[in-house]
């Protein structure tokens, strides 16, 4: 009982040790575990620069939105990867919808090598 207890003490020591070394050298970064797929498309997403298609201006007075809303959108929304085209070229194809209070909001993401388009903004029906 007493070696028992000296290897839980021993591996308590070593666990808080190592917790202390990860918070020293990712503290202070910007670091993200994206482990999903939703999250992965999301995050490459942000890092391109963000462009505006023709339509969405008229579409934003339609739905009663506006770019804040797209961009809360494309920081936690749900990827629809049913409809979605993400094996097209050189451009891949999302549908992304709002979470929260942009849930009754759809946007389409056009993403290329270096810019994100947003081509179109939908409002669904209330369910």
């Amino acid at each position: 009982m007493e070696d028992m207890r000296k290897r839980f003490t021993l591996y308590g020591i070593g666990f808080a040790m190592g917790i202390v070394m990860v918070l020293f050298f990712l503290g202070g970064k910007r670091a993200a575990c994206n482990w999903l797929p939703n999250d992965r498309i999301l995050n490459i997403i942000q890092r391109k620069q963000i462009l505006y298609g023709e339509q969405i201006g008229g579409q934003l007075q339609e739905s009663q939105a506006d770019s804040l809303d797209i961009r809360a959108i494309l920081k936690n929304g749900d990827i629809d990867f049913s409809k979605s085209r993400v094996k097209n070229e050189p451009c891949r194809l999302y549908w992304i919808q709002g979470q929260g209070k942009q849930s009754s909001l759809l946007i389409s993401v056009e993403l290329c090598d270096s810019i994100a388009t947003v081509n179109s903004l939908q409002r669904l029906p209330d369910q």
